[in-house]
Order: C-alpha cells, then sequence, then structure tokens
C-alpha cells in the first residue's frame, strides 16, 4: 500500500468519527495555542519595554541605597541617603557628565479650572535631563530652580479641558498645601520615564527637585497658600517611615532635619555617562559608586551607620532583571502547556488502541488479502500522524490570535516569534508518531486468523 492510499484510508476513518477525533486533537490544540500565546505575549511586552529606551537612557546610571540581600525591582527597600552635596561632587568626577536627585512626592489631587482630579502619586521631583527630549511632545523640559512642570498625556487629558503648554496647573499635596506650575512641556507617553517609575501609564507630574523638594521641602512649597511648616519631607517618600529629625550627615550626633535646602535627602539617584558606549557607562557608574561608598560622601557616612549598601545599575541590567522574571513566568506557562500536551498525546494513543480494537476484523482481511505489517503499520501510523498535524495547525491558528488579541489589548508592540510556529508543527507531528507507534505496531502485529474470527 502506498503512502497516498493510507493517508486517504486514514482520512477517512477520521472523518468518519467526527466527534472523537475532535476531541482527541482539543488536548494539542490547547496546549500549543498556549505555548505560541503566552510566548507571543513575552517577546511582545520585551519588545515594548526595550522600545521604551531611548540612546540617551542607555548612558544613565540609577542608584539607591537599600539593606544588603533586599529583593525586588528598583527602590526596593530604598532609604534617603544622597545630599546635594553627594550630587554636586558626582558632577565633578571623572567620566560623569551629569547627577541629578529624584524623588516621587506624595499628592492628594491635581486641579485645573477649578476640576479636582484625585491622584495619591502623581508628582515626581528630578532633574531638567530626568525628561529626555525625544520623549517630549510638545514644549521643552522644566529649569532648574522655577516653578515648572512636565506633564504626560494622562495629566493633560484627564481634565474637561486638555492641559496645554503655557496653562497654570495647581498641585495640591498631602497636608492639603497647594502649589502652583507652569506647564512647559507635555512627554508623548503616559508611561513612566525610567525604571523607577516602571512602564505602565499613569499621571505624572514632572517638576525639578529645586524648589519642589530641596529648599522648600520642609517649609511650604512654592505657591503654597498656608505657609504652613508642615511640608513634604523626605519621611513622606516610599520607603520612609514618618517625618522624623534624622542625623545630620558627618555630625556625631547632632541633630537636623532632613530637606532643608542643603539638607535635603534623596531617595534615588541618577547619573549620566558621557556617552552610551559601554565603556564609558562603566567609567561613570565605578567612579560613582567609589566615591558613594567613601567617608568623603554624606551617603557613605549614612549607609554605614544604617547597615545599608549602594546599588547602581543601567537600565539595560535593570530590564535584565525584569526579562528574567518573565522568562521564568513563561518557561512555567510552557511547562503547563507540556503537560496539555502530554495528556493530548495520551488522547491519541487511547483512541489509536480503541480503532485497532474497532478493525480488528478489517486488519484480518486486509492481510488475508496479502497485506504486509508494514502496510497495516502505515495505515494506523498516519492516522495518529493526521490528528496530531491538524492538532498543530489549529493550536498555532489558536495561538496566534490569543497573542494578537492579547498584544492588542495591553497595548504592545505586536511580535511574533516564528520558531515556535514551526517547532508548533514538528511538536504536533512527533506527538501523532509516538503515540501512535504502539496502537499501529499491535494493528501490525495482529494474527489474520485471530482477527477474521473477530466479533
Amino acid at each position: 500500500m502506498n503512502p497516498i492510499e493510507s493517508l486517504r484510508l486514514s482520512w477517512r476513518s477520521i472523518r468518519g468519527h467526527k466527534l472523537r477525533s475532535s476531541l482527541t486533537t482539543l488536548g494539542i490544540v490547547i496546549g500549543i495555542a498556549a505555548v505560541i500565546a503566552f510566548v507571543t505575549l513575552g517577546a511582545s511586552l520585551q519588545a515594548g519595554v526595550i522600545g521604551d529606551i531611548s540612546p540617551d537612557d542607555q548612558r544613565n546610571v540609577y542608584g539607591w541605597a537599600s539593606e544588603p540581600g533586599t529583593e525586588g525591582g528598583p527602590l526596593a527597600g530604598a532609604q534617603p541617603v544622597f545630599s546635594q552635596d553627594d550630587l554636586d561632587a558626582l558632577e565633578e568626577r571623572d567620566g560623569v557628565e551629569a547627577a541629578y536627585g529624584y524623588m516621587p512626592l506624595s499628592t492628594q489631587a491635581l486641579v485645573y479650572e477649578g476640576e479636582l482630579s484625585p491622584q495619591s502619586e502623581a508628582l515626581v521631583a528630578a532633574g531638567p535631563s530626568y525628561i529626555r527630549s525625544d520623549s517630549l511632545d510638545e514644549g521643552r523640559q522644566f529649569e532648574m530652580g522655577e516653578r515648572e512642570a512636565v506633564i504626560n498625556p494622562a495629566v493633560a487629558n484627564q481634565f474637561e479641558e486638555n492641559v496645554s503648554v503655557g496653562d497654570e496647573l495647581t498641585v495640591v499635596l498631602q497636608g492639603g498645601q497647594r502649589t502652583t506650575v507652569t506647564v512647559v512641556g507635555i512627554t508623548d507617553t503616559s508611561e513612566g520615564l525610567s525604571p523607577f517609575e516602571g512602564f505602565e501609564p499613569s499621571p505624572r507630574v514632572y517638576v525639578p527637585t529645586d524648589p519642589f523638594y530641596t529648599e522648600q521641602a520642609v517649609g511650604a512649597m512654592p505657591g503654597s497658600d498656608d505657609g504652613a511648616g508642615d511640608g513634604l519631607g523626605p519621611g513622606f517618600g516610599p520607603g520612609t517611615g514618618t517625618n522624623e529629625s534624622t542625623a545630620e550627615p558627618g555630625t556625631n550626633g547632632s541633630t537636623t532635619t532632613p530637606g532643608t535646602g542643603d539638607d535635603a535627602l534623596f531617595l534615588a539617584i541618577v547619573v549620566e555617562a558621557e556617552s552610551a558606549d559601554s565603556a564609558d557607562v562603566e567609567r561613570a557608574r565605578d567612579s560613582a559608586t567609589a566615591y558613594l561608598e567613601s567617608e568623603e560622601s554624606d551617603a557613605g557616612t549614612l549607609m554605614d551607620e544604617a547597615g545599608l549598601e549602594a546599588t547602581l545599575q543601567t537600565s539595560a541590567e535593570l530590564l535584565q532583571q525584569l526579562q528574567d522574571v518573565l522568562d521564568l513566568l513563561q518557561n512555567f506557562i510552557v511547562g503547563i502547556a507540556a503537560i496539555s500536551l502530554l495528556v493530548g498525546s495520551i488522547g491519541i494513543a487511547n483512541i489509536m488502541l480503541v480503532s485497532v480494537t474497532e478493525r480488528t476484523r478489517e486488519i484480518g482481511i486486509m492481510k488475508a488479502v496479502g497485506a504486509q505489517n508494514r502496510a497495516v503499520l502505515g495505515l494506523f501510523l498516519s492516522e495518529a500522524v493526521i490528528l496530531g498535524v491538524v492538532g498543530a495547525i489549529l493550536g498555532t491558528a489558536l495561538g496566534l490570535v490569543g497573542g494578537y488579541v492579547g498584544a492588542w489589548y495591553i497595548g504592545l508592540p505586536l511580535v511574533y516569534p516564528y520558531e515556535y510556529v514551526v517547532l508548533a508543527i514538528v511538536v504536533g507531528i512527533l506527538v501523532g508518531v509516538l503515540s501512535g507507534l504502539y496502537p499501529a505496531w499491535r494493528a501490525a502485529r495482529t494474527d489474520p486468523i485471530d482477527a477474521l474470527r473477530y466479533e
């Protein structure tokens, strides 16, 4: 019996039991679809996150201080230890183009044209270059020392009337204080601008650390209505407790309240290398690390007293941590899908054994008219392979559609891992062959006399 005839007879047998054949391939379909859909989402997420890193961001080194062994992403367990003196000294170090502080400030709401929008974590204080020029849709970066702000589209579009460049926006701080800023720029995306923020869309108002954090952190914020002295100090930032007095860096136990001008302590810092070249980035990081861990720096003194250590990492390294988590999740999903494939292969083997039993008399007739063992083996093996291939094709199509819908819904650039599509077809064929081998071998070994007497 030639292969084409075997395929024709196998296909006729499958069509004769449509419901049974469909249920048999369901495990293969689900397993392969799950693999392709989740691998597609993983590849799309990776492309979306990496696509958010501009050439300017590739030269940035992000630093924070936390207890040794602290697990988690950027700012996990971070404590404010970096002073303005440290930042000034870092800018004088070899290989460092710029250094500035980063501090998320707690808020209550944003007000525009009398309309109030509750926002608890909308304000971010940083340096002007934190707002990269290529991330601006309109306007410019804010200037240090000015009551200016750059907002993202999530803020600009959340009011009845859109906020435009040149408009004034009121920020309501914790405690009810209000400060008014002039919008000088709007970013092109609502996603975070650095690993410190994460990359999920969220309303953000970016302001300079001076005066919105360093000079006026304890006193009233610029433009405050009441002039009260309960301003937002470091104690209200993430990773800190209450606004308690802290030993001034470099003193012998005398206390001062962090956040007053030069005494302000930042939760994190950003160090810019001279270029995005890996050698320049490493030189800037090594220079910054050497200074921050020395006794010359306020951060070094505070870290020694509190038992903290500094972490300085690039965007690529921080994203690699995210990628490791995604890979782990992806492997977990693939493992679950592999179990589904195993169940599907068992289903094919089971159905093929049933088919052999049902067609015992047919096998006897085939052998009686001269069919050889390899012809019978090929017939039943072809049937198993067809079931596996059909399951692989349907699973691949369903996985591609699922990956597309998932990427569209999340808002990610669609990236198809075509190697997995090819792998799906190969796996489908292998599952069919392996699960059909024993039933086909059993059919081929059937004694024709016993088969003809079978009722």
